[in-house]
């Protein structure tokens, strides 16, 4: 009864948690995916020279704000800057306070807060025709602190449930949450555009505000609330399993040291691995007990204290992927806020055809992210997957930036951007991250697992602010191709950040494999020799 209750409560958060961060992407896409028409409302229009005015222009057009387009651009990316400075901001701000305040609170009131902010910044400035760039930038502000509290939330209430194990395939299913929610939203968008760009605002945002009461009423952020154990208290009941294994716990993260992974050779090897396969043939109730007690010394005696903001940033692995997701989210969020309009300008596409044609990069992203996640399991390292997407990424920038006018082909090359880009943006934020909480210095210690997801995400935060002043200036002085040797250049920056990573990974994996054969012909050799003595 207990597990089918258990599973039941899992499948709630995993699917309450997925689609409360997907209606918060949903709202950040419909201002992307309409920046064409708010451009035009916000810029004079043209007027037949031929007909005399009937009244002075500065009537006419009192409520513009610029006097051409690039202008326009260029505050469009100063707004997109404001929001991802206070985005990043926030994720460190509500790391922290997520791990010390109820979850379902802070991201019910995050949800809420976004949606009516989003509503007055694109319904009813509108409808009352009031334009003031403070006034934006100052909502826009203000809602990237909101939604601020989604991210750190949704992935401390995942790792309470689903353990630090259940990473790879499952975090790659979910970890496609942001790319669902850019879907949705530009599906949304491109369905109400042609009423007027302010009901893309009205959808997105009646959407998350009505999801944020559903959070509110539904979402239970840990197992202990409702009398259940975390999935990290079970290793108890697996003592034998874990034993089986050759007398250690097998829920070890894929980022382990190098040291974990190599076998030291010893002339006694051979008598170790025969006493080990007589226990795990014939285990005692000393040896089972002994594993038990050994197991539940772990869990119940060794239980640090909550991890500081500092000392979580000095976790291993937590600096180089903090800075490698700083350049990567630059050119993922480049595409997230850009590439609609891209498509516009560049082609001269309809803005809807745009917006639709747009959601092939997030498609290709969740495949990447779920592909790339299981091959990752499968090998049992990340950064020996994530380097070759990185790699390939550069080539694919390359060749998509000099894509022809056509539909097909862009997609195509559009979906293959998206498979490396996407793909390893998803792994990191996700996978990877999970991996980052499991080190041993996080032992027992699941409150600082919102803290470390905040400082990744919250580095990778930042760089994706500076990338989104940079893509309209470069856009407007120098053309969409400097755009495009800006990522290429994130994406070999983000290879460097991880390649130390990399090549430790490798030789961890040099050294694990004749190791493994060493002592596989060492239990062969001492099966054949027991096989002849018998015969004998």
């Amino acid at each position: 009864m207990s597990s089918g209750r258990e599973l039941g409560h899992r499948i709630s958060v995993f699917c309450l948690t997925f689609f409360s961060y997907a209606f918060f992407h949903a709202n950040r896409k419909a201002f992307s995916n309409v920046k064409t028409s708010t451009g035009e409302v916000w810029t004079p229009s043209f007027h037949n020279t031929s007909v005399p005015a009937l009244k002075p222009d500065y009537l006419w057009n009192a409520h513009h704000l610029f006097a051409d387009n690039d202008a326009v651009v260029k505050f469009q990316g100063v707004l997109d800057t404001s929001f991802m400075v206070a985005y990043a901001t926030g994720l460190f701000l509500n790391g922290y306070i997520g791990d010390r305040v109820n979850m379902r609170w802070l991201l019910s009131m995050g949800m809420a807060s976004t949606s009516v902010l989003v509503f007055i910044f694109g319904c009813v400035c509108e409808w009352v025709s009031f334009y003031n760039k403070y006034l934006y930038c100052s909502l826009w502000i203000l809602n990237g602190l909101m939604q601020s509290t989604g991210w750190p939330v949704v992935v401390a209430c995942m790792g309470n449930w689903f353990g630090k194990s259940s990473r790879g395939v499952l975090l790659g299913i979910w970890g496609s949450c942001a790319s669902v929610g850019n879907i949705m939203g530009a599906l949304l968008v491109s369905s109400v555009l042609s009423y007027g760009y302010q009901y893309a605002f009205l959808v997105t945002s009646s959407v998350l505000f009505c999801a944020s009461f559903i959070v509110f009423c539904g979402l239970i952020p840990s197992p202990e609330e409702v009398g259940l154990s975390g999935p990290d208290d079970e290793i108890v009941g697996q003592a034998y399993n874990g034993f089986a294994e050759g007398g250690r716990e097998q829920r070890e993260p894929l980022l382990g040291s190098e040291e974990e992974d190599i076998e030291p050779a010893d002339e006694n090897d051979e008598a170790v691995f025969s006493r080990q396969d007589n226990r795990m043939k014939n285990p005692s109730a000393s040896d089972l007990s002994s594993a038990s007690q050994e197991i539940t010394y772990d869990l119940q005696d060794v239980k640090p204290a909550s991890l500081s903001f500092w000392k979580a940033c000095l976790l291993p692995g937590v600096i180089p992927y903090a800075l490698a997701y700083a350049f990567l989210k630059l050119v993922n969020y480049s595409f997230f806020f850009w590439l609609p309009y891209y498509l516009h300008n560049a082609f001269g596409w309809e803005e809807k055809v745009a917006d639709q044609l747009s959601t092939v990069y997030d498609v290709s992203g969740i495949v990447g992210g779920i592909l790339f996640g299981y091959a990752s399991d499968r090998l049992g390292k990340r950064t020996v997957m994530i380097m070759p997407m990185l790699v390939l990424s550069i080539p694919a920038l390359f060749i998509y930036g000099n894509s022809p006018n056509d539909k097909l082909i862009n997609s195509v090359m559009m979906a293959v951007v998206g498979l490396f880009t996407g793909g390893a943006s998803s792994l990191i934020s996700s996978a990877v991250s999970a991996d980052l909480g499991c080190q041993k210095q996080l032992s027992g210690d699941s409150k600082a697992l919102a803290s470390v997801t905040g400082i990744i995400d919250g580095t990778g935060s930042f760089g994706a602010a500076a990338g989104q002043i940079a893509v309209p200036y470069l856009q407007t002085g120098l053309g969409w191709h400097s755009v495009f040797y800006l990522f290429m250049i994130c994406m070999l920056l983000t290879a460097v950040c991880v390649f130390p990573l990399f090549v430790k990974e490798m030789r961890s994996l040099q050294c694990r494999c004749p190791g493994f054969l060493r002592r596989c012909w060492r239990r062969n050799s001492s099966h054949t020799h027991v096989q002849i003595i018998e015969e004998e």
